[in-house]
């Protein structure tokens, strides 16, 4: 007989809650060789509802072009 805990939650309820409030992966590595770039990963997920991404796009959006008027010219 098994037996579930009360605060132990569905698969359901897990998704609902990431959809609602979202989960952000934003990862970066380089790998490089006797200072030589070989490798350079960069990824950015985002997992959430279409309402909540809208809530939040126009902020990224204006965070992201900052970034791109802050960077030196190459």
């Amino acid at each position: 007989m098994v037996e579930q805990t009360p605060d132990s939650s569905s698969l359901a309820e897990v998704l609902d809650r990431i959809l609602d409030k979202g989960v952000v992966v934003d990862a970066w590595a380089r790998v490089s060789l006797v200072g030589i770039e070989i490798l350079t990963i960069e990824a950015r997920v985002v997992v959430a509802s279409v309402d909540t991404f809208l809530h939040y796009a126009e902020e990224i959006t204006k965070i992201e072009q900052a970034a791109i008027k802050a960077a030196p010219p190459a």
